[in-house]
């Protein structure tokens, strides 16, 4: 065993590390690191740093409160560092959203249901966000969040901007 340690990283202490290309075009490789995603971003806008066909991995900073957003399937919320809660409505009406759009949509105002809940987030909890419930993010210092979902409307694409070229 060698002197290898673990370390994880966080929105203050986090090493970029790299992909070392040996004889290759580095564009044929995606590397970001989701905490240097997450400070570059606007509170809660959704970046993609992974994609498997219309799959997404999305990276997100909680800061604050967010709007309210519902999707026409389950999706994932993952929080990497800080704490966060989740408040959950189930909505009384499917209509606010449109269920032919895959991926997050926002919803529009208050929504109309019965409170389905609320989750609290710490470094490594998991969460569902299901299908027909809305959902909105609370966050009183800055927190690091991933989702799991399609791609959809608040998916954000920053490519060129978040992914080592060279």
């Amino acid at each position: 065993m060698t002197g290898c340690q673990t370390k994880f990283g966080s929105l203050t202490d986090f090493d970029k590390g790299g992909v070392e290309i040996i004889d290759d075009d580095p564009k044929n490789y995606v590397f970001s690191n989701i905490f240097e995603v997450c400070l570059k971003s606007e509170p809660y806008e959704r970046v993609a740093v992974a994609k498997n066909f219309e799959y997404v991995i999305e990276a997100a900073r909680a800061e604050g409160t967010s709007g309210w957003s519902a999707a026409a399937h389950d999706e994932f919320v993952l929080c990497m560092d800080g704490d966060v809660e989740v408040h959950l409505v189930k909505l009384a009406d499917l209509s606010v959203i449109d269920l032919s759009v895959k991926g997050a949509q926002r919803v529009q105002g208050a929504p109309d249901g019965a409170k389905a809940g609320r989750l609290k987030l710490g470094r490594g909890h998991m969460g569902l966000l299901p299908r027909g419930a809305a959902y909105r993010f609370e966050a009183v210092k800055p927190a690091a969040l991933i989702f799991q979902t399609i791609e959809g409307p608040l998916t954000v694409q920053k490519w060129a901007e978040i992914c080592q070229t060279a």
